[in-house]
């Protein structure tokens, strides 16, 4: 068969399989490379195991009771229009309850034009009171006049507006308790109708079926071949003897296909390249054949089956185009024998893997980030509060606003630049998803509509951050209440292979694989699967996480007070040490004001052993001083050990409350630690003060300790 032919039957074949697979499959059914004749015999051979697979399956699949099925679906019918009635109850109480926001908006409109009526009338009364060029006086007059009448105008069409707006609120005032009332019924009546659904699901009597992992392997199997389809097998399988003897390797390992197909299958439908992809990495790595090290292995196998772009400085023009897999597991093997990510990371699932493994950034700044938190901020590092935890960096660090996106260097990387110069939503939530990731947390974007925002995973559940909350946002699974429910049937583990399983028989069966109920209206088997999720969801009696940052998705500061915890700082932490030969060494912990954490000056626990002070960027300057003794009097070269986030930074100093101050300009060290290039200072002999402050705007400094080196 020459190769036009075969592109020929391929693209009929490609059609058949589209009624049996999901669009994305059947559009990867559809072939652009020629076969060669012995991919032919593969292709052939895949079809045929596929087509056997299904008739073994469809035997193997439970009777079900055609009244009970017809229940079930009046059941459902009958739900989608309570939810139907409940949801357009809640629109309309919305749209009454919206009434009062246009109020409160005519009532700024009506301030703002009475501000103005005074302000015209003062002016009009100025140009009556106007001596001299009787001509000059009238024409300002009159001007004057125009002006209080376009703006009575203004006034007068505001208090229309106003008034209109009162009786509206006043309408719905009246209305407002029977719309509560009837949502209140409409959701009693979805309640009942959710229910009677389940009940009919139960009466199905598939339970045991679904409990059972004697299908597994079979449904693992046919989901590989109807993902990549059997051209699809071929293709890869044509490249040569080791591609093909892959495919033969995968299609024969059972554990390994149920955990693929389990963990959401290959990227793209690519199983042969995500095969690949986990060989070779085991290859590299002994460690990477069992425990969580097996299952970072295939995350980042199956997510990397399509390669991911690499982000790179754009001064970097030589730099790898796309992510390596295989260095990115090394990557994070090392860090996570090295204890540098995140306790959890040792208990995650293959699909959760897959949300920290698929960054942009290439390696060397996933192990940038690390550092520089634990250098800068490790109290976001050591924090207790899993929903803050690393990402708080965005609250703290990244300050709002674009205006200074233009000074990005071209030799810093894109989250680098981001640190140093700030940004707007989509930065923010750019940024906060690549430091959870080089933590080793799962994290996706979550936009809502105008706005960029982010969810991350904590041992608890998954958490919505810098964002409204659930149910206002979508991520790439479709609605975010679908992406939420999924996540929390999966914490659940076995009981989630149900769901699973049911998904799996409805693809065999040619049905649309729907993810949740928000993403679609679902067929038989996917309806079983999501009602299953359901129950398997109220059984764990899973608790949604209230979203956190929401006031701060698009402003600089928080208006929810920071809680100021005391620390314990030790005599140690405190010791002022002076050398034989005259050298000071003064611990940023050593202030002697303030003693302990303000809102601005924060003291914390340091990986450089001791205690290292934090200069908050957020809120009004704050000044601090050290008091000690010289041991002789003359002139000192003052330095700094300093961590730097961002660039033009200075620090103010008198010694002795001395009239001209002292200009320190900070190094810009991309959040590593460096030394302050010397200035000098005169001190006394015996008791002196060092006196520091910041000019504004501040931007966030860390300090370990100060030097100070007698002059020759």
């Amino acid at each position: 068969m020459n190769g036009k032919k075969l592109f020929v039957v391929l693209s009929l074949l490609a059609a058949v399989f589209m009624s049996i697979s999901d669009a994305s499959g059947a559009r990867r059914a559809k072939q652009e490379i020629p076969l060669t004749s012995a991919a032919e015999q593969l292709y052939k051979q895949y079809s045929d195991m596929r087509t056997a697979l299904q008739a073994e399956i469809e035997k193997a699949l439970p009777k079900v009771d055609e009244q009970q099925k017809a229940a079930y679906l009046k059941a459902r019918e009958a739900e989608k229009a309570a939810e139907a009635h409940a949801n357009a109850t809640q629109e309309a109480l919305n749209k009454n309850r919206g009434h009062v926001g246009l109020l409160n908006h005519r009532k700024g409109w009506i301030g703002r034009a009475t501000k103005g009526v005074a302000e015209a009338k003062e002016k009009l009364k100025q140009a009556e009171a106007m001596t001299g060029d009787t001509g000059e006086k009238a024409k300002a007059v009159k001007e004057a006049q125009e002006a209080l009448a376009k703006i009575q105008e203004n006034y007068d069409m505001a208090a229309s507006e106003l008034k209109k707006a009162q009786a509206a609120v006043d309408k719905a005032k009246l209305e407002e308790p029977k719309l509560i009332q009837d949502l209140e019924a409409a959701k009693e009546v979805l309640a009942k109708a959710q229910a009677k659904t389940m009940k009919t699901v139960n009466e199905l009597n598939l339970q045991p079926f679904l409990e059972s992992d004697k299908l597994d392997a079979k449904l693992a199997q046919y989901q590989i071949l109807a993902e990549t389809t059997p051209p699809g097998l071929a293709e890869f399988a044509q490249q040569g003897k080791e591609q093909e003897k892959l495919i033969k390797k995968l299609l024969a390992d059972d554990d390994l296909m149920i955990q693929m197909a389990v963990a959401g299958g290959a990227k793209g439908g690519k199983y042969g390249q995500a095969m690949k992809i986990y060989t070779d990495i085991q290859k590299a790595s002994a460690k990477a054949n069992n425990g969580t090290l097996q299952r970072l292995a295939l995350g980042i196998s199956l997510e990397h089956a399509v390669p991911i772009g690499q982000r790179n400085a754009t001064g970097l023009t030589n730099a790898p185009k796309t992510v390596d897999p295989v260095k990115r597991y090394l990557h994070f093997e090392k860090a996570y024998l090295g204890g540098e990510l995140d306790p959890g990371f040792t208990g995650l699932s293959v699909w959760d893997y897959r949300m920290v493994v698929n960054g942009e950034e290439p390696d060397e700044i996933l192990a940038w980030g690390r550092e520089m938190l634990r250098n800068y901020r490790p109290d976001h590092i050591s924090t207790p509060d899993y929903r803050w935890r690393y990402v708080a960096a965005v609250r703290t660090e990244v300050r709002y606003g674009s205006q200074d996106n233009k000074y990005d260097k071209p030799e810093l990387q894109f989250f680098q630049n981001i640190l140093m110069n700030g940004g707007v939503c989509g930065r923010r939530a750019f940024f906060g998803r690549f430091i959870l990731r080089a933590f080793g947390m799962p994290t996706t974007a979550r936009p809502q509509r105008g706005h960029a925002a982010l969810t991350h995973w904590t041992p608890d559940g998954w958490v919505v951050c810098l964002g409204g909350g659930w149910g206002v946002g979508r991520t790439k699974y479709g609605n975010d209440l679908d992406f939420l429910a999924h996540t929390q049937a999966r914490m659940t583990e076995k009981p989630f292979e149900q769901v699973w399983r049911a998904q799996t028989v409805g693809t065999v069966l040619g049905e649309k694989k729907v993810f949740g109920f928000l993403s679609g209206d679902p067929d038989f088997w996917n309806g079983v699967a999501l009602y299953r999720q359901r129950a398997i969801i109220e059984e764990a009696k899973a608790v949604t996480l209230a979203a956190v940052g929401t006031d701060i998705g698009e402003a600089n500061e928080s208006k929810v007070k920071e809680k100021i915890n005391a620390v314990t700082i030790t005599e140690a932490d405190r010791k002022i040490v002076v050398s034989k030969d005259g050298v000071i060494t003064i611990p940023a912990a050593a202030s002697s004001k303030p003693t302990n954490s303000t809102s601005k000056i924060k003291f914390m626990k340091t990986n450089l052993g001791g205690m290292q002070l934090h200069y908050n960027r957020l809120g009004k300057p704050e000044e601090f001083e050290y008091t000690f003794d010289a041991p002789k009097a003359g002139k000192y070269a003052l330095t700094a050990r300093v961590v730097t986030p961002s660039w033009k930074q200075h620090l103010m100093v008198t010694a002795n409350g001395a009239a001209e101050p002292i200009d320190i300009a900070l190094p810009f060290t991309v959040g590593m630690w460096d030394k302050t290039q010397p200035v000098e200072v005169s001190l006394v002999k015996g008791r002196n003060v060092l006196r520091f402050w910041r000019n504004e705007p501040v931007k966030g400094l860390t300090i370990k300790d100060f030097t100070l080196r007698p002059v020759s």
